[in-house]
């Protein structure tokens, strides 16, 4: 499973690759979202586990992707009704 939300996650960058937008805030925003909770995990003594860092990583990626879809779905929608 985490290997095909990987997969759309670097999909997704990709293909958002240039201006400031949801997707890489939201990858930004689960980066340091899965390093907090890598560092506690850490702290309570329960080990340090990179893994999360990765899927708080991906998860942001997604909800970014998630939050892009509407305006890019829009913006294509006014084009193709002008056209």
């Amino acid at each position: 499973m985490w290997t095909v939300l990987s997969i759309i996650a670097a999909i997704s960058l990709m293909a958002y690759w240039r201006g400031p937008n949801t997707v890489w805030g939201g990858t930004t925003a689960g980066t340091v979202v899965g390093l907090i909770v890598a560092i506690v995990s850490y702290l309570l003594s329960n080990g340090f586990h990179g893994s999360t860092i990765g899927k708080g990583f991906v998860v942001g990626t997604i909800l970014g992707l998630l939050m892009e879809l509407p305006a890019t779905l829009s913006g294509w929608a006014k084009r193709t009704k002008e056209g």
